[in-house]
Order: structure tokens, then C-alpha cells, then sequence
């Protein structure tokens, strides 16, 4: 949980986005983490942020499907709040609606 806190943190999130080279971020979110009692270097914390985005992308696309059983992984509620938003974390779908434009039909 601590480090998904540091990871969440807005300042955080905004040097992840702007940067393509994250090692500096993460070196900072080790720290963090390291303040808070836990012993995990930058490597670490990128690995396990990167694990856990993956299993919340998985979650969030199974329950993207229409009739399947709700998934979760463990802190889904927390990553949804970081990730939700975040447009390479939502699946591309598009839906149906059985509408057509006015132009298809001639009209």
C-alpha cells in the first residue's frame, strides 16, 4: 500500500508522464518507500508498479466484456483511483448500438 501512496501522488504521476526515462522518478519513489520502512530499490518498485499495472489492465479488460463474471486483483479500488483515467490503461471497445447515421441510410 505504501508503495502504490508514493505512486499515486500527483507529482509522481506528472514526472511518469513527462518523462520517457522514469529511472530518476523511480529512484525518488524508493526513497519514499524506504522512509515509510520498507527496503526496495528503484529496480524494485518499477517491477512491482509494472506488475500491478498489469494485473489491474487485465481486470479492467475482462470486466470491459459483456456477460463475463466481474474480475479484480488485489488493490483494484487503488489502482482504478491512479490509473482510471489514464488512457493507455483503458481497453479500446467499441459498441455497437444498432444506430445508423442519417447519411448511411440515404437520408
Amino acid at each position: 500500500m505504501d508503495l502504490i501512496d508514493v505512486w499515486g501522488e500527483e507529482a509522481v504521476q506528472s514526472q511518469l508522464r513527462s518523462n520517457r526515462r522514469n529511472f530518476d522518478t523511480f529512484g525518488q519513489i524508493s526513497r519514499a518507500v524506504i522512509e515509510r520502512g520498507h527496503d526496495r530499490d528503484a529496480k524494485q518498485c518499477r517491477i512491482k508498479l509494472k506488475e500491478l499495472r498489469s494485473a489491474y489492465r487485465k481486470a479492467r479488460e475482462a470486466n470491459s466484456r459483456s456477460g463475463a463474471p466481474p474480475k479484480t486483483c488485489r488493490f483494484y479500488k487503488e489502482l482504478d483511483a491512479i490509473l482510471g483515467g489514464d488512457p493507455t490503461t483503458v481497453p479500446n471497445t467499441t459498441v455497437d448500438t444498432g444506430e445508423r447515421d442519417e447519411e448511411e441510410e440515404g437520408g
